[in-house]
Formats: C-alpha cells, structure tokens, sequence
C-alpha cells in the first residue's frame, strides 16, 4: 500500500515547470520531493558541487598532518622550522582549496 495517498495536479506554464525542473535539480531532488520538501519547510540548498568531497577529505588528511606534528612538538618539547614550514604549507593548500570551490 502507498504511504502517499494523495495525489496533486498542478498546472504551470512553460517558463514555470522549467524553474521547477532546473531548481529540483540543482538541490540534486526529483520534482515530487523537492515540492514535499518545500511544502515541509525544508530549507532546500543547492546540491555541493562534486569537488565538495574531495575538498573535505584534504581538509581532513591536513589536520591529520598538522596535529601529527603538535604530537611531536609536545612529545619533543620542540619543532623543527621544516616542520613548521610543512604545516604552513598545509594551512595555505587548505586555504586555497576553500577559496577555489566555495
């Protein structure tokens, strides 16, 4: 049995269904649930681009990195300028991949 028993016709001009047809996918959804999302007050976004995940995981592998060498600079009391330098080279690649996809 069908959890939706209700069924909605709506009529709309052509300029119209194209905005909904290019909205829906632009927040990655088909029609029916980008309208059940909105008539649900769902604050609906664009969908991220591809390159959002690949963003976030080199995000990760560099603060992975940069609290290494905390570890090290607390277990030794101390860092080297090459390892500061690294985790400044880090921080700016970081940086620069956030400011290019976002």
């Amino acid at each position: 049995m069908r959890r939706r028993n209700r069924h909605i016709s709506v009529w709309m001009n052509d300029k119209e269904y194209s905005k909904l047809k290019k909205e829906a996918k632009a927040a990655g959804l088909g029609i029916d649930p980008f309208i059940r999302n909105l008539v649900a007050g769902v604050e609906i976004k664009p969908k991220p681009p591809e390159e959002y995940a690949k963003l976030l995981r080199e995000l990760s592998a560099i603060g992975n990195n940069i609290n290494q060498i905390a570890y090290i600079a607390n277990y030794r009391k101390g860092v080297s300028d090459a390892e500061i330098q690294e985790a400044a080279a880090l921080t700016r690649q970081a940086f620069s991949l956030v400011k290019k996809f976002l």
